[in-house]
């Protein structure tokens, strides 16, 4: 059988992804019940970071536990990564040893070469053009809050980053419209947004494209790696903050995300935030329930 991978959405079929978001739901109730399971027992899972993580690193090694297993936790400075070993000598060798492998990194051809190269499957702790993982995570959320999210409205507010990509991905699979509001020179990648077809659209004005949503979800404005522009970001994107009039726009029970880390004031305001509308901490800690789901479907 072929080894599968998760390095996008793409990599899952409509069915197999609404199938790992009710697995995650009923995953969850189970934990919350005090039932384990231990369906990973024996697997071992290799986490491999080049970027700093929270809530990617707490998720999976927790996950893990839960079901069994165990996690390893490699970093470039610890590994043999970091003096310089192919990133194909890696695969190979990590692939023969472990069940499973996460990457964290930042050019999405790294998470892409690896996968080429491994026996196991791979998945995408993010990368600077993907994050799927989290978009698991925020559409568990929304259903576990609202029902089906088919035909919904989601707005997007900000840079059209690996978030947005994503969120493009899910448009297109679960059916919902996307609506995209970003700075021009800060669009989504043009052949990623064309996947989606009619599901998604671009808008210059946040009002426009927050208008009736149901969901509300914006990043922040400078991401790892591009703390260097933060200045430039924040008069480029201070229209575009999700605040409590924006908010107003959209429907009256609509509620709002954020993968975190989360800037009060810049991307978001504290009264959305923290208010009753965010859904923000259940969808953090279901980063933990969705990826359990994820590891499940690749290794059993």
């Amino acid at each position: 059988m072929k080894t599968r991978h998760f390095l996008t959405l793409n990599d899952l079929s409509v069915e197999e992804l609404q199938n790992i978001i009710n697995n995650a739901i009923a995953g969850k109730l189970r934990l919350h019940a005090g039932q384990t399971v231990q369906t990973l027992k024996g697997r071992v899972l290799a986490m491999v970071f080049e970027k700093s993580s929270t809530r990617t690193r707490v998720s999976f090694e927790t996950g893990m536990a839960q079901l069994g297993g165990h996690a390893i936790y490699l970093s470039p400075e610890g590994t043999q990564l970091g003096r310089g070993e192919p990133l194909e000598d890696t695969a190979r060798v990590l692939s023969n040893m472990v069940d499973c492998i996460m990457i964290r990194t930042f050019a999405h051809e790294k998470v892409v070469r690896f996968a080429e190269f491994s026996r196991v499957p791979v998945i995408n702790g993010l990368s600077d053009t993907y994050h799927p993982c989290q978009i698991l995570a925020d559409m568990q959320t929304y259903v576990e809050h609202r029902g089906s999210i088919k035909g919904k409205t989601v707005a997007w507010l900000g840079d059209g980053n690996n978030m947005c990509h994503s969120y493009i991905n899910a448009a297109w699979m679960l059916d919902f419209k996307l609506n995209i509001a970003c700075p021009e020179a800060y669009c989504p990648d043009q052949t990623i947004l064309r996947t989606a077809s009619n599901h998604a659209e671009l808008f210059n004005e946040p009002c426009s494209a927050v208008k009736e949503a149901d969901l509300v979800v914006t990043d922040v404005w400078a991401s790892m790696g591009q703390e260097q522009e933060m200045a430039e970001r924040q008069a480029v994107f201070a229209p575009y903050q999700v605040n409590r009039e924006l908010m107003t726009h959209a429907k009256r029970d609509a509620l709002f995300m954020h993968c975190l880390p989360a800037h009060r004031g810049q991307e978001v305001t504290a009264d959305v935030i923290d208010g009753q509308q965010s859904v923000v901490w259940d969808e953090a800690g279901n980063r933990l329930h969705s990826q359990k789901a994820l590891l499940e479907f690749l290794l059993l």
